[in-house]
């Protein structure tokens, strides 16, 4: 590792000027007053950009106050350009020298004209700030922030500052998750941000905005129901809204590693149609594996991940296609074709739709040791050793899959419109898994096994949302309905074989066998009616009334048959394993809201009586079991909007979760029959508590941003493990109800951009603790988890030749577990990253990334420092550089592993994984550009 900082220096030297610095000069800063040029009035709140004389690139902004008057601060010696922006005027553009003499420069009154324009005269376009804001939306001028010739979306979103972008290209800005992206206001490939982060060109881009987007149905009632979702707009460039433009390339490397990508859009204004191909073996996914209508919830889902925290270990861009938020357990290959299409179908309807087809291949390698909490008879839970499995898995996936989204918005009347937006998925996942498995407790080894395990699950799922929106002639009268639909379809075929070795201190005791084929088809309806009428009180106030039909409805079958030996054919069907099973939750939901709407707040109290049946039924054994329940579920919400683009919210809810149809279905899963799932039709819906409460601020004259967010939530009957351990160590987990969790989570952001040297500085702070029971040997063990966090993040595009981020994170896990003292952990994670890009003469771009963890207080052999270092030179060809060859090598010092820390409720667990490692690959890349056709 030695050798590794040590060559991460040397690439860091390089990049940098090599030039002697000279001592810092002092500070200076630019002052001044914005005016209307006729009357003298002051403009308040007019902004205000600090540029670089020699290429107008973006250093710092503020705002004038109620005085109109401004200051820059902090402003180094040299030549700079002031530009004052003020809707309605005309922009001013100030040139502006700073000395070492002369550190202070007063520009006086600085006289904004009016737009004076008459008939048939031709506009000028104004320079626009690179930094604005408008009501809650926070806007950033693409032209202030210059990116590498022919980088993507993605690289562009890094520049602005409180935006961070991870290396599996989840967006976070000013702290908040960023879950939507749309183009030109309007979905690209449905609700997938990849595709427009990753897929389209940083140079069409003219504005990314920046907002919360509330559901479509509160958007338009008025009524804040509490669910909201951080977007990003991007508008492209008028200039560029006509043409072709794509990217397409190839690659070969060591190995037999390949990538290729096609992709054409043609723009045509309001029409816009896009064609994308993708396929590589390097572990990149240029998509989200779902894809599907995105889901708006008040926060995250009380309950959360049943106490457990986790802390995942290893290197980069080695991600499965559904772990784009953890780290690397395995190899991935994929490959997908994608169109989408956009277009005004006369003046009444809008249509947005779009196709993906993909086929996955993921291969899982992984060595797992586990800690289980337990009691012994002889010892009880004070001084019972804890029970270990250690387990290597071995596993093939292959999945086909497509999806389709469609959005259509068709106004009836100048008062009515409806809006469409059907969703259908199909898969096919095909998996072939090995494993073997061995238990002890105290030394003693308890019980080996093999298993065997093939599937082929083809699942169809569907889901449409229905929304009607009818205004009245009185301003704020309205009425809403929305129908959600969402219907699945799973149909698995498998084949279970399994070698199990049981012992006791003589030696081996008994050995089991096991072969079977299982059927299972199950599928799920859920329909959602939500009704709601508003009445506008004043003009400041309304009421809403609305009602809400939920019905849940599962129904799974399971036909297990065993080998016979006699007919050499699976016909012996196990009636204990087998079963067939209907379950239905239905609410009638009803209720009020009030809400106050003042310009600096908003408050909202609600509250809603619901009356609901969760209905299970045995159709094997022939019972049914039927409960009914009734609750009143409060909810409240208070906004406080300041200056400075300052909002502190608080949202309370209450709600009812449903368990799910696996969870209720009173059948042995023993897929692995040393770790066997039990169903529990008696399980009772879970009743969460939840309160998020969020700060964010943005400051435009220092430009500094704040985001906190603190998260509790407490829920009663919640659904937690029981699980029972046989003396021969085979383990039966069964759902049930249990009271006493309590969560609370808390986020720290801030963001700081340091104009002098173009720095975005992040600090980020986390933090969580968990309180939840569950059950061991039919006693109670309270798990109680502890994590704190601490992130450094930099990024910088220095000058026209070097642009480099760096980041660093610390984070410490403690766990205590009631049972079992002796399983009880704390431990440290510490990760560094690096990324340097400079561009050398001739039009060579080096690049090269550094990626380094460490981690302690994991089991023998999990405590591992792993590094990964990538490389990269790159020649620019053509005009305007529209070509480019790269030799790329991934993983140069041959260090890239991964290892995984799980720490749950019973147990903990690490995991080794193999993952991707040393390659070298030479790539051609040609980016199409051709606009105004």
């Amino acid at each position: 590792m030695g050798r590794l900082l040590f060559l991460v220096g040397m690439l860091l030297a390089y990049g940098a000027p090599t030039q002697a610095q000279p001592a810092p000069a002092s500070k200076g800063s630019i002052s001044g007053t914005a005016i209307d040029s006729l009357t003298g009035k002051v403009l308040r709140e007019a902004s205000v950009s600090l540029l670089a004389a020699r290429d107008s690139s973006y250093l710092t902004f503020t705002i004038t106050d109620g005085d109109g008057q401004f200051v820059l601060r902090n402003v180094a010696p040299g030549s700079y350009q002031v530009l004052v922006t003020f809707l309605g005027y005309r922009s001013r553009l100030v040139a502006v020298q700073l000395t070492a003499a002369h550190p202070t420069v007063t520009l006086g009154l600085l006289r904004l004209r009016a737009y004076s324009q008459s008939l048939g005269e031709v506009v000028v376009q104004q320079e626009r700030a690179p930094v604005s804001i408008s009501g809650d939306t926070l806007a950033f001028s693409a032209r202030a922030f210059k990116t590498q010739p022919n980088a993507a979306v993605e690289a562009l979103l890094k520049k602005l500052p409180g935006v961070e972008v991870d290396r599996a290209g989840n967006i976070r800005a000013q702290g908040q998750a960023v879950s939507r992206v749309l183009v030109d206001g309007k979905p690209f490939f449905g609700d997938d941000p990849k595709m427009a982060t990753r897929n389209l060109p940083a140079d069409i881009i003219d504005q990314v905005q920046l907002f919360a987007q509330q559901s479509d149905q509160a958007a338009f009632s008025g009524i804040d129901d509490g669910s909201q979702q951080r977007t990003i707009n991007l508008v492209t460039k008028r200039d560029k809204r006509r043409g072709y433009f794509g990217t397409n390339g190839a690659g070969l490397g060591t190995d037999g590693r390949y990538q290729a990508r096609l992709g054409v859009n043609r723009f045509n204004n309001g029409r816009q149609l896009s064609a994308l191909g993708m396929a590589n073996n390097i572990n990149q996914q240029g998509f989200s594996s779902n894809g599907g209508p995105a889901t708006m919830t008040p926060g995250p889902p009380a309950g959360g991940n049943g106490g457990s925290g986790r802390v995942r270990v290893g290197g980069p861009d080695s991600r499965g296609p559904d772990s784009d938020n953890e780290q690397p357990n395995n190899l991935l290959e994929s490959g997908a074709v994608g169109l989408n299409y956009r277009d005004a179908w006369g003046k009444r309807a809008e249509v947005a739709t779009s196709y993906l087809g993909s086929r996955t291949r993921v291969l899982t390698e992984q060595q797992r040791h586990r800690k289980t909490a337990t009691t012994t008879p002889d010892l009880g839970s004070e001084g019972a050793p804890p029970f270990i499995t250690d387990q290597q898995l071995n596993a093939r996936e292959t999945n086909l899959s497509q999806r389709l989204n469609l959005r259509l918005d068709y106004k009836l009347d100048s008062l009515t419109t409806v809006r469409l937006t059907p969703f259908v998925a199909w898969q096919r996942p095909g998996q072939i898994q090995t494993s073997t498995q061995q238990a002890t407790r105290a030394g003693q080894v308890l019980n080996q096994g093999q298993l065997r395990y093939t599937s082929e699950r083809p699942v169809l799922n569907g889901a449409n949302n229905l929304l009607l929106m009818r205004k009245f002639a009185k301003d704020g009268r309205t009425l809403s309905a929305n129908l959600n639909t969402v219907l699945s379809d799973q149909d698995e075929h498998t084949t279970n074989q399994a070698l199990n070795t049981f012992f006791t201190d003589a030696g081996p005791t008994r050995t089991t066998r096991l072969d079977q084929q299982i059927g299972e088809s199950s599928g799920s309806q859920t329909n959602v009616l939500h009704l709601s009428y508003t009445e506008p009180l004043s003009l400041s106030r309304r009421l809403e009334a609305h009602y809400n039909l939920t019905d849940i409805g599962h129904q799974a079958d399971r036909a297990v048959y065993d080998y016979s030996e006699a007919t050499g054919r699976y016909d012996a069907r196990s009636p204990q394993l087998s079963n067939r099973f209907d379950s239905r939750f239905q609410t009638h939901r009803t209720g009020l809201t009030w809400q106050t709407r003042r310009l600096r707040y908003t408050y909202a109290l609600g509250l809603d009586a619901l009356q609901g049946r969760l209905r299970t039924t045995d159709r094997t054994a022939a019972t049914t079991f039927g409960q009914n329940f009734s609750k009143l579920l409060p909810n409240a919400l208070l906004t406080l909007n300041g200056g400075q683009n300052r909002t502190l919210r608080l949202n309370y809810r209450t709600r009812l979760n449903a368990p799910s149809a696996a969870q209720l279905q009173p059948v042995v899963d023993n897929t692995n029959p040393l770790n066997r799932q039990l169903g529990n039709p008696a399980l009772a819906p879970e009743y969460a508590h939840s309160l998020l409460t969020t700060y964010s601020q943005f400051n435009a004259r220092n430009n500094r941003s704040v985001f906190v967010l603190l998260d509790a939530a407490q829920v009663r009957n919640r659904l937690v493990a029981a699980t029972t351990i046989s003396p021969t160590g085979v383990q039966t987990t069964q759902p049930v109800n249990a009271d006493g969790y309590r969560a609370l989570n808390g986020f720290l952001s801030l963001g700081q951009r340091l104009a002098a040297h173009k720095i975005n500085l992040n600090l980020t702070t986390s933090s969580s603790y968990t309180h939840g029971p569950s059950f061991v040997n039919g006693e109670t063990n309270l798990a109680r988890t502890w994590t704190l966090g601490q992130g450094l993040s930099v990024n910088s595009a220095y000058n026209d030749q070097l642009e480099f981020s760096f980041s660093a994170n610390v984070t410490y896990q403690r766990a205590r577990y009631s049972l079992l003292g002796g399983q009880n952990s704390a431990f440290f994670t510490q990760t560094l990253t690096a990324d340097v890009l400079y561009q050398l003469p001739a039009h060579v771009v080096v690049s090269s990334d550094v990626w380094v963890v460490n981690n302690t207080g994991r089991s023998a052999g999990y405590n591992q420092r792993v590094g990964l270092w990538n490389l990269s030179v790159a020649k620019q060809l053509l005009a305007n550089q529209q070509a480019e060859v790269k030799l790329q090598v991934y993983d140069l010092l041959n260090q890239n592993r991964s290892v995984v820390r799980n720490v749950t409720d019973t147990y903990l667990e690490d995991v080794r994984s193999r993952v991707l490692t040393q390659y070298f690959l030479l790539s051609f890349t040609y980016t199409l550009r051709k606009f105004g056709v």
